[in-house]
């Protein structure tokens, strides 16, 4: 017989392996925060792009939420989730969420026509960086999915409130209270990054 419950799984963040949460920083801030050639924005859309791809509910909350933290509008934020249709994004913008949906998919559904829509209005390097957001999202997407990390209540509050229209549910995510972070991230409950 199984247990179908998660236990302590607070204690399988990558943060007990102090070495690997210093290093993982590192390259999320990197690819995250510090000045790119890519505007934060559309960092942020992409990487909700592949979390919506990969199908991390938890990466999907802090990355809308984190949107909402830049000023982005709600609409435009929900919108992610039907970019193809919707009129908040350039075709610009959608090439890159298109790269982003595809290859956090199934990055062998990434194909030479993505490359060309995205170097009529990007540089290779922006491209380039397109690529670390989506490999990073992967990273958060699967570690998060795997332990069901228990999402923090601000963000779940906002996400609950925001993201219903668009199907979003927390899922597996729901846990005890001391499995919960207090804050999201970006409002200051542990240094650095977490999605």
């Amino acid at each position: 017989m199984s247990d179908d419950t998660y236990q302590d799984r607070q204690n399988l963040e990558f943060f007990q392996w102090p070495e690997l949460a210093k290093a993982f920083q590192q390259l999320a801030e990197l690819v995250m925060v510090s000045p790119n050639n890519l505007p934060k924005q559309l960092r942020g859309e992409i990487f909700t792009m592949a979390s919506i791809a990969g199908g991390c509910q938890h990466c999907q909350a802090h990355g809308a939420y984190t949107l909402n933290l830049l000023g982005v509008d709600p609409e435009r934020i929900r919108d992610i989730w039907t970019f193809e249709h919707s009129q908040a994004f350039s075709e610009a913008e959608k090439a890159a969420l298109r790269l982003a949906r595809d290859g956090a998919s199934v990055p062998s559904m990434v194909e030479p026509m993505h490359f060309a829509a995205l170097r009529k209005n990007y540089s290779d390097r922006q491209i380039v960086e397109m690529l670390a957001v989506i490999s990073l999202a992967g990273w958060f997407n699967r570690w998060n999915n795997a332990i069901a990390t228990v999402t923090d209540q601000e963000s779940v509050d906002w996400a609950q409130d925001n993201l219903k229209a668009v199907g979003w549910t927390l899922g597996k995510h729901a846990g005890k209270a001391h499995e919960q972070r207090r804050k999201h991230p970006r409002s200051g409950d542990k240094d650095g990054i977490e999605y």
